[in-house]
């Protein structure tokens, strides 16, 4: 299938502000400067990325909800038909961000890990994080009662979560009536996820398979029950293995960082310039190129389980990382 001209889905991560510590976060949000733009560049932002002509957009970060003027960069995203989706840790929705939320965003998810406060918090790395997500939820759902709009959960498992699996839908899902969606994918060797020491703590290439086999997505289904749409991933779309490149489905992405610069390739370091200084199609021919750049195609080509992700992911970032990033790495706890 050919390549198009642009991304389908464009991710932002709107800020590196967080009030949790993830011990597997993908960004190290919470942990280091938050780059985050004023409200007014920031709609400079959603302008250069209506220009790039996504279908959706994921508003991620960090906490993207601690960002003044998200709900703006929403709207006028909306406004521009595309698809938005706020990604966001649950730690504080009051009951008047939740009806702009609703009114704005195509979807809302909040992330859950665990299945109890004891678990949750220990992935998320803040005590009383379970508890205030579960806030976060409720208030959503009331919201939906009056406002129908479609939020869920998104849960990322690892070997010391993966054991309520199927609590979650037993037990969290079902707390929540007008829920409209859970969705399960393993953790990735990305970020503070792709240090060494966390090798070990990545699923398993059975757990992998098994989270994302048909009879463990049917088992889910029933647990969580009618209306409720549950999907599992095994997240390999992220890795973007060469084989893969012709397939459009799975090189369909940017992620722009929150002060504008553009990466490459999702998941690993490595920008290509700055959506604020450089048109949107030139990003988009520069990321191409990385794709087939020889040293992504020998590296990535060769990883077929997760511990081989895991070291391509390190090489790839020392490869294309800035200076600030090799050290931003060395500091990562070991």
């Amino acid at each position: 299938m050919p390549m198009e001209t642009g991304p389908r889905t464009i991710v932002w991560d709107t800020t590196y502000a967080c009030p949790l510590q993830c011990v597997h976060c993908y960004s190290e949000s919470g942990r280091r400067a938050s780059r985050q733009l004023g409200p007014e560049t920031m709609l400079e932002v959603a302008e250069k990325i209506v220009e790039a002509g996504p279908g959706t957009v994921i508003l991620s970060g960090g906490e993207p909800l601690l960002v003044p003027g998200i709900v703006d960069v929403g709207r006028r995203l909306a406004r521009a038909g595309i698809r938005t989706a706020v990604y966001t840790g649950g730690w504080s929705i009051r009951p008047e961000l939740a009806e702009q939320l609703a009114s704005t965003f195509t979807m809302v998810a909040v992330s859950v890990d665990g299945a109890t406060a004891e678990v949750h918090d220990k992935v998320r790395g803040r005590q009383g994080s379970f508890d205030r997500a579960m806030r976060s939820l409720a208030v959503l759902d009331e919201v939906a009662e009056r406002t129908p709009f479609t939020f869920g959960i998104d849960c990322s498992f690892m070997r010391g979560n993966f054991h309520e699996l199927d609590d979650i839908c037993r037990t969290v899902v079902p707390r929540f009536p007008r829920l409209g969606f859970a969705y399960f994918g393993p953790a990735v060797p990305c970020g503070v996820a792709s240090r060494p020491a966390f090798a070990a703590e990545l699923l398993t290439d059975a757990q992998v398979r098994e989270l994302s086999g048909e009879d463990r997505l049917a088992r889910l289904r029933s647990l969580a029950g009618a209306g409720i749409d549950v999907q599992t991933s095994d997240n390999r779309h992220l890795l973007m293995h060469p084989s893969q490149a012709t397939d459009w489905s799975t090189h369909n992405t940017a992620q722009i960082e929150p002060d504008g610069n553009v990466r490459a390739m999702c998941i690993y370091e490595g920008t290509i310039g700055n959506i604020l200084t450089d048109p949107p199609s030139v990003l988009w021919e520069r990321s191409l190129a990385r794709w087939h750049d020889p040293f992504v195609v020998e590296t990535l080509g060769a990883v077929r389980t997760m511990a081989d992700w895991s070291v391509a992911t390190r090489r790839m970032d020392q490869r294309f990382g800035t200076p600030e990033d090799h050290r931003r790495i060395a500091l990562r706890p070991d």
